[in-house]
């Protein structure tokens, strides 16, 4: 007899399916795949045996049903493994950026990578010490994130970011940037939300494969929380989305009311919300708000950002404004500090000179003199400014030593030029939200202020400016 015309086929098919039997150490996307093409070579079979069918009896046969069924049974097995492994729905994205840092201020240039948002470090730093600065931020980061959805549209996601995740400045030693589960109700257009989730205010994203350049504005680094803890809800309807949270803001549990210390938190939950219009694929805005409340301290922020993407050319902006109560650098009569307040905007563009190369631009500043400055994420005191992070009373020379010189705070400014070269890429049509491709960033920083309040750590004095480069390699999966 004939050798079968597809047997080197059914060999293949077998090879194949004997090595999913290790199915647990591939990804997701590739048991898809697999059985993507299992299915279409099924279906070419049951073709074949259709036509098969209608020829006459003494035709040549082209396929064996016992092939055929073999298998069907091999692919409905490697289908049940899929699902039983828990691989179905399942996807698991990564981001890594090693990233250099140079700063003139800080007299400190070398690799930021995987180190702490805790405050511990070098004393010789500034007030800041080793903690969230902005050349401190989100980079030098590992990332990994997983996220399961199940046939009925229930979702679960855990990203994990040691060392540098949005919970760890404050949720010491924690890895955890997001934890979250999105639940439907009659139908997937309308959820409720609950976990902790990371901030969603503006137009920049936490993680370095998502966003042009390698530092962050200043609006996002020092006007916006950082995480939120509790339960809410979320809303798609045409082109609006929308959603909100109640609960703790950049908390994992809310510190009880101390009367004999005064310290603690209110029992209110503190409330942020988000709303976001689509336009187009090309073009949408978004508003954003917080208030959450303290024993002596209230918070209240809002921003509105937008965006337009089209060719090579790429605008992003936002404006924001918010106020902290205790945190400027001025006393009141009591010695008790007050409130911090500011307004602040932040626009970038990006133009594409090849389809791999970026150029990027992003300007921001925040008027921040009331009540002699402080922000958010940085403040100063009646005794000086955050040297670091260039926030608070300006500084001046007597003679001897370098002392707060006025009652109003500085202005704060910064102009950032980068480039983005996309080393490689692979297309991922409906990702969520990871983009895919290995890139090389530089960029070059210049913060600037009104008076001196960067603190020069070589000599001690006071500067009104500070440079920094940085540049980092970025590999996104």
């Amino acid at each position: 007899m004939k050798p079968h015309l597809l047997t080197p086929l059914a060999l293949a098919l077998t090879t194949l399916l004997g090595a999913h039997s290790t199915a647990q150490a591939q990804s997701n996307n590739e048991l898809i795949l697999e059985l993507q093409n299992l299915k279409s070579r099924m279906q070419t079979l049951e073709n074949q045996l259709r036509v098969q069918s209608n020829k006459p009896s003494n035709a040549t046969s082209v396929v064996e049903p016992e092939e055929f069924n073999r298998i069907r049974a091999k692919v409905e097995a490697a289908e049940d493994n899929t699902e039983t492994y828990g691989f179905k729905g399942l996807k698991i994205s990564g981001m890594i950026d090693p990233t250099f840092i140079y700063n003139q201020r800080q007299n400190s240039s070398g690799f930021v990578f995987l180190n702490n948002f805790d405050g511990r470090g070098n004393s010789n730093l500034g007030n800041a010490k080793d903690g969230y600065a902005y050349d401190n931020s989100y980079f030098g980061m590992a990332v990994l994130d997983l996220q399961k959805e199940t046939e009925n549209a229930q979702k679960w996601r855990l990203t994990l970011a040691p060392h540098k995740s949005a919970s760890s400045g404050y949720n010491l030693g924690s890895i955890v940037h997001e934890a979250s589960v999105s639940l439907p109700i009659n139908g997937p257009n309308t959820r409720i939300i609950a976990g902790q989730i990371p901030d969603w205010t503006g137009y920049e994203s936490f993680f370095s494969n998502q966003q042009p350049l390698i530092s962050h504005n200043l609006l996002f680094d020092f006007t916006i929380p950082s995480f939120y803890s509790g339960a809410g809800m979320e809303f798609t309807r045409g082109k609006w989305n929308s959603k909100f949270i109640l609960g703790n803001i950049n908390q994992a549990r809310r510190t009880p009311y101390d009367s004999q210390n005064l310290t603690g938190f209110s029992k209110s939950p503190g409330m942020s919300f988000r709303a976001d219009y689509a336009k187009s694929e090309f073009n949408g805005f978004g508003i954003a708000g917080s208030h959450t409340t303290g024993l002596n301290s209230k918070v209240t922020q809002g921003a509105v950002d937008g965006f337009f993407t089209r060719g090579d050319l790429t605008l992003q902006g936002q404006i924001g404004v918010g106020q902290v109560d205790r945190q400027g650098s001025n006393l009141d009569s009591d010695g008790n500090a007050l409130r911090a307040q500011w307004s602040a905007v932040s626009g970038l563009l990006g133009y594409k000179v090849t389809p791999r190369l970026q150029m990027v631009a992003r300007g921001d500043y925040i008027w921040n003199g009331r009540n002699g400055g402080g922000l958010w994420g940085a403040y100063g005191s009646n005794e000086g400014p955050d040297g670091r992070n260039g926030v608070g009373l300006p500084m001046a020379f007597n003679g001897s030593s370098w002392v707060t010189s006025g009652v109003n705070g500085v202005n704060r400014y910064a102009l950032s030029l980068g480039l983005n070269y996309q080393i490689s890429s692979r297309h991922t049509p409906n990702s969520g939200v990871w983009n895919t491709g290995t890139w090389f960033k530089t960029e070059l920083r210049y913060d600037g202020a009104t008076g001196p309040v960067f603190l020069d750590v070589r000599d001690g004095s006071y500067k009104k400016n500070n440079l920094m480069l940085a540049t980092s390699l970025v590999f996104a999966f």
